[in-house]
C-alpha cells in the first residue's frame, strides 16, 4: 500500500496554475498580452467554469468532440498551444473560445445541427478566434485606457464565461472605447473568423456550404423571437453575413460530403441523456425515425432507441438492440460504453471486464475504454487494478476531472484514506475550490504520519493552494 501511495504522489504532476506559475490576476495594466499569459488566464478561467457551469464529463462525447476539434486544428495556421474542447450541458445554441485554446460547446449545438459539417463549421469559427488571438487583441487595443479599465475587463471576461448574464453587464460597464468602435472591432473579428474558419473547414474535408446553411437555419428559426439564443447575441446574423458565407462557399469546388455515423450517434446520445426531452418523448423521437425511415443511419436511430429504453428501465430490450449493433460494429465506442452500462445494471461485471480488457488490448490508449474498465474494476471490488489505468489517464490529460473522481472512489474502496483525500484535493483544485482542497490535504496529512516524504509533498501542495486562493481573491476585487 505504501508503494502505491508513493507512486501516486510522484505521478500526479502539479497543475500549471500553482506556485510560481500562477498568473498575476491582479495586474492592472496589460502592456503585452503574451501567449504565456493567455495560457495562464485560460487555466484560471477553466477552473471557474468547472466550478460554476454544468460541465459534461461524458467520456464518449468528450472523445468524439476532441477528435473532431483536433481534425480541424490540424488544418489551422498560427496554432501556438494545444487546444482543449469541452461540453456544457445546456440546450442553448452556443459555442465560445477563450485564452489558452479552450473551446466550449453547448449540447444544444448537437441538438440543432443536422450533420457533422454544420457542427464543424462552428468549431472552425471558434478555433480561428483562438489562433488569431482575438480576445488578446481586443485587450491590447484598449492599452490607452486606464489601468483600472483593463483590470475590470479581465475580470468581466471571467464573469462572462462563468455567468454570461452578469459578465456581459460587467463588460459593458468597463468599456473605455465608444460603443460604435467596439461594435466595429467585433465585426472585424467575426469576419476574420468566418473567412479563416471556412478555409479550415474545407481543408479538413467538410462541406463549405455548412456554415451558411447553419446560419440561415438559425436566422430563420429565431427571426421573430424576443429571446434569441446566446450564440446569436454574441455572433449576430444579419442577412449580409449569411450572403457572405454563401459567396465564400461558392469559391470552393462543390462536393458531396457523406454524413458521419459518429456525429449521429453523438447527437442521439445528447438527445436522450443530456437534453430536456422527457423519457417518453426521447423514445418517440427514435420510434418515429425508424417507422418512417427518416434517418441518416439506421444504426444511430436504433442506438438512440436503446438509450431511451434504458431511461425507461427496459434494460433487456435495450441490450438486445445494443448486442445487434455490436454484431455489425464490435469496436464502436458508443456501443461498448452503453453495453458496459447494461452489464453493470445486471451485475455482470465479469462479462464487462472480459469485454473491455479484450477491446483495450486493441486500443490501449482509448480514454473511453480505460474509464469504463476502471469503473467496472471499482464496482467489482478490484479497485487496485483501476489505479494504473486512471494514473495513465491523468498523465495524458491532467485537466480531466473524471479520472480524479474515479481515482478517489478507487482509494475509498481500498481503504487508503491518505490517497483518497490527496486525490480528492486535486479534484477540488480543478474547480478552484482551494479551501476545500486544503482541507482534504490536511486530512491526508493526518493519515500519513509515518511517511516523511509524503508529508513534505502534502505541505508543499498546501502552500501552492494557499497562493492560488490569494490570487483568486485579488481577481474578485
Amino acid at each position: 500500500m505504501a508503494g502505491a501511495v508513493s507512486l501516486m504522489l510522484s505521478t500526479l504532476v502539479a497543475p500549471s496554475f500553482a506556485g510560481n506559475d500562477l498568473p498575476d490576476l491582479g495586474t492592472a495594466a496589460v502592456n503585452t498580452f503574451s501567449l504565456e499569459k493567455e495560457t495562464q488566464y485560460g487555466d484560471a478561467y477553466m477552473r471557474v467554469i468547472r466550478s460554476s457551469a454544468p460541465m459534461l464529463n461524458d467520456p464518449v462525447l468528450s472523445q468524439y468532440l476532441t477528435e473532431l476539434g483536433n481534425k480541424l486544428v490540424a488544418h489551422a495556421t498560427g496554432v501556438k498551444s494545444p487546444f482543449s474542447f469541452f461540453l456544457l450541458r445546456n440546450d442553448e445554441i452556443n459555442a465560445f473560445a477563450f485564452f489558452g485554446g479552450h473551446v466550449g460547446v453547448h449540447t444544444g449545438l448537437f441538438l440543432n445541427a443536422d450533420n457533422e459539417s454544420e457542427l464543424a463549421s462552428v468549431l472552425g469559427h471558434e478555433i480561428t478566434h483562438v489562433t488569431q488571438r482575438h480576445m488578446a487583441r481586443s485587450l491590447e487595443a484598449q492599452q490607452k485606457s486606464s489601468p483600472a479599465t483593463i483590470a475590470g475587463m479581465l475580470g468581466a471576461i471571467l464573469l462572462t464565461i462563468a455567468v454570461p448574464q452578469v459578465g456581459m453587464a460587467a463588460l459593458a460597464t468597463t468599456q473605455a472605447l465608444s460603443a460604435q468602435t467596439k461594435i466595429n472591432y467585433t465585426r472585424q473579428h467575426e469576419q476574420e473568423a468566418d473567412r479563416i474558419g471556412m478555409q479550415i473547414l474545407v481543408e479538413a474535408g467538410f462541406d463549405p456550404d455548412a456554415a451558411a446553411d447553419f446560419f440561415a437555419k438559425l436566422a430563420s428559426r429565431y427571426r421573430f423571437t424576443s429571446k434569441p439564443p446566446q450564440m446569436l447575441l454574441t455572433h449576430p446574423l444579419p442577412e449580409s453575413r449569411i450572403t457572405e458565407a454563401r459567396n465564400r462557399a461558392a469559391q470552393y469546388p462543390h462536393r458531396r460530403i457523406a454524413d458521419s455515423l459518429d456525429f449521429q450517434l453523438a447527437k442521439a446520445r445528447v438527445q436522450v441523456r443530456f437534453s430536456s426531452y422527457s423519457d417518453n418523448a426521447a423514445l418517440d423521437i427514435f420510434d418515429k425515425q425508424l417507422k418512417q425511415h427518416n434517418y441518416s443511419f439506421q444504426s444511430a436511430a436504433l442506438y438512440g432507441k436503446a438509450l431511451a429504453l434504458m431511461r425507461l428501465k427496459q434494460f433487456p430490450a435495450a441490450e438486445a438492440i445494443v448486442d445487434k449493433l455490436l454484431q455489425g460494429d464490435d469496436d464502436n465506442l458508443f456501443y461498448l460504453d452503453t453495453k458496459t452500462d447494461l452489464l453493470l445494471e445486471r451485475q455482470a461485471s465479469t462479462e464487462a471486464i472480459a469485454l473491455l480488457e479484450h477491446q483495450r488490448r486493441l486500443k490501449p490508449s482509448s480514454q473511453v475504454l480505460n474509464a469504463n474498465l476502471a469503473n467496472v474494476y471499482i464496482e467489482a471490488d478490484q479497485a487496485p487494478k483501476a489505479i494504473p489505468l486512471l494514473e495513465e489517464m491523468i498523465f495524458l490529460d491532467k485537466q480531466n476531472p473524471l479520472p480524479y473522481q474515479l481515482l478517489t472512489a478507487a482509494y475509498n474502496k481500498m481503504g487508503d484514506k491518505a490517497m483518497e483525500h490527496f486525490v480528492n484535493a486535486e479534484s477540488l483544485a480543478l474547480n478552484a475550490n482551494y479551501p476545500g482542497a486544503i482541507d482534504q490535504l490536511n486530512y491526508a496529512y493526518r493519515f500519513s504520519e509515518d511517511k516523511p516524504l509524503q508529508l513534505a509533498r502534502i505541505e508543499a501542495r498546501i502552500r501552492q493552494f494557499r497562493q492560488a486562493q490569494k490570487l483568486f481573491d485579488e481577481l474578485k476585487k
